[in-house]
């Protein structure tokens, strides 16, 4: 496991920032969705760890933004799909910035085939970074998490919502990171964790981008007739990782331009 870190301790102080003096860590973090996360995460006040699997120079610009923003960041080698890093990833974050409180599994791929052409190699991959990778990194995390602590999936609307073929195992593996998370509300409620799943439609990153191949069919869908943001995903995240997001629990919260009305 490699590891990029920055050392500048954060400069703002609690009284303006909502999860000072917490540490959060990001899955799939080097870029889109979880690159903008751990930015907000970041802004806010919390120290934040990422994990990339093939891209150290976009983890290392991740941090570099944190770091000169005045936060303290962590990059991290690993692999989704392999328990043995993910739980290596968590072990680090909690050796490194001291502890572990807000963990967002946003780790996540999209194979998308007919079914009698989808192979067996690509339903493997699918739920081993999309479903088992959330179990092993919220089991991992929940043995460090405080009273107090947040584990927030990034889910999507699939779950819900398939509007094209070929999509069907990606819904399914995303159907079940939301049943999952109703479950371990249950299981770490008492320990006052709170468990929520973020379910994005379509947002303008580098692997769906707003001018892309699938844009004009999914723009049709919304009600807003438009991409979303990763800024707009990473603020609800903000909201459910901060203070005013503590009585939701086992919530599924769709963010998607009306794309599922």
């Amino acid at each position: 496991m490699n590891a990029i870190a920055s050392t500048t301790a954060s400069s703002v102080s609690s009284n303006v920032k909502n999860i000072a003096g917490k540490v959060a860590l990001v899955t799939g973090g080097s870029r889109g969705l979880g690159a903008a996360i751990a930015k907000r995460l970041a802004a806010d006040g919390a120290a934040v760890a990422i994990t990339y699997t093939s891209s150290p120079d976009k983890a290392a610009a991740v941090v570099s933004a944190i770091e000169a923003a005045g936060g303290r960041a962590l990059a991290l080698q690993a692999d989704s799909a392999d328990p043995v890093a993910v739980q290596a990833a968590v072990a680090e974050t909690v050796k490194v910035l001291g502890r572990l409180d807000i963990m967002v599994n946003n780790a996540g791929i999209l194979a998308i085939a007919p079914i009698d052409q989808f192979t067996l190699a690509d339903f493997d991959r699918t739920i081993a970074v999309n479903v088992r990778g959330v179990f092993v990194a919220s089991q991992a995390a929940a043995a460090h998490l405080p009273q107090g602590g947040r584990i927030i999936n990034i889910g999507s609307v699939n779950a819900d919502s398939m509007p094209f073929a070929g999509g069907s195992v990606y819904a399914l593996s995303k159907g079940a990171v939301a049943s999952f998370t109703r479950g371990l509300a249950r299981d770490l409620g008492p320990r006052g964790i709170t468990v929520n799943n973020v379910q994005p439609g379509p947002v303008d990153t580098d692997l769906n981008p707003a001018h892309g191949p699938f844009a004009d069919s999914l723009t049709k869908i919304m009600a807003l007739g438009r991409y979303g943001r990763a800024e707009e995903v990473a603020g609800l995240v903000s909201y459910l990782a901060g203070p005013d997001g503590g009585y939701v629990t086992g919530a599924n919260l769709t963010i998607d331009g009306g794309f599922d009305a």
